[in-house]
């Protein structure tokens, strides 16, 4: 618990066997569950999960990293969280930061907070590709003038999230593939959510899941037509399922200024 709210941490795995166990280990212990949604693995990740106490659910075929991701979110609402984190089980992502995440929703700060590479200049040296680099500043640049935010990057999949926040949004209408993250934050951004970042270790090496050149191209193309879609909807050119839903639904918490001196008793 943080705050008296219960915070669940997601890991949506595909073959993690490999890297799962040094994930868990590095999870802080402020949190209250740890559920991991496989995506039929080929290897031993199912049997290292429940050897290590988690919470497993299994998927009968492969749905995709999106489809991965709303299992994951629904089984930890109906676990009652209040709190989500993602954490790749794959370990490019730091564990570590699991409690400053959540914590920084548990005290009401903001909705959602992502894990950014960027912020910190940590990603190459962390082994980001050059040419990922690049399209993560190329896009995150677009999408930044397209949706009137300022992040530091879009792309990152270390995540957390209020309840609150994903009862708001239609996550089963976004994509099963990679596209989902770069939808449910623009989503995030249509309706309105406080978005916090913090500067996040990144590592790349051969057990880390990374996708290849072509689905790279493939998923820049998809936060293109989602950037598409979003200023469609926002000028009410044509509305897709992703955004058919009323924008600032979410009020930021009223925050009383402290007393002056005059004001003080």
């Amino acid at each position: 618990m943080m705050n008296e709210k219960k915070v669940v941490v997601v890991l949506p795995a595909y073959n993690a066997e490999k890297t799962l166990q040094q994930t868990i280990h590095e999870i802080p212990s402020t949190v209250d569950a740890c559920i991991l949604v496989d995506d039929h693995s080929t290897d031993a990740t199912v049997e290292l999960a429940d050897s290590l106490g988690l919470r497993v659910i299994q998927h009968e075929r492969n749905r995709g990293y999106g489809g991965n991701q709303k299992t994951c979110y629904k089984a930890a609402l109906d676990a009652g969280a209040d709190i989500v984190v993602m954490v790749h089980p794959d370990y490019q992502y730091s564990p570590r930061l699991v409690e400053p995440i959540a914590a920084m929703i548990a005290y009401g700060v903001y909705d959602i907070v992502l894990g950014s590479r960027i912020l910190g200049g940590g990603a190459l040296r962390g082994g980001m590709p050059r040419y990922k680099y690049i399209a993560n500043r190329a896009l995150t640049l677009i999408q930044n003038l397209a949706l009137g935010a300022k992040l530091s990057e879009y792309h990152t999949g270390l995540r957390a999230y209020s309840r609150d926040l994903l009862l708001s949004l239609p996550l089963n209408a976004n994509s099963e593939d990679f596209v989902f993250d770069n939808q449910l934050l623009a989503q995030c951004i249509y309706l309105g959510a406080r978005i916090g970042e913090v500067s996040c270790p990144t590592l790349y090496f051969p057990d880390a899941s990374s996708i290849n050149l072509r689905r790279s191209t493939i998923y820049g193309i998809g936060v293109l037509q989602t950037t598409l879609d979003y200023v469609a909807a926002r000028t009410g050119l044509y509305r897709k399922p992703i955004f058919d839903f009323p924008p600032l639904q979410l009020k930021p918490q009223s925050r009383s200024l402290p007393q002056t001196a005059e004001e003080a008793p």
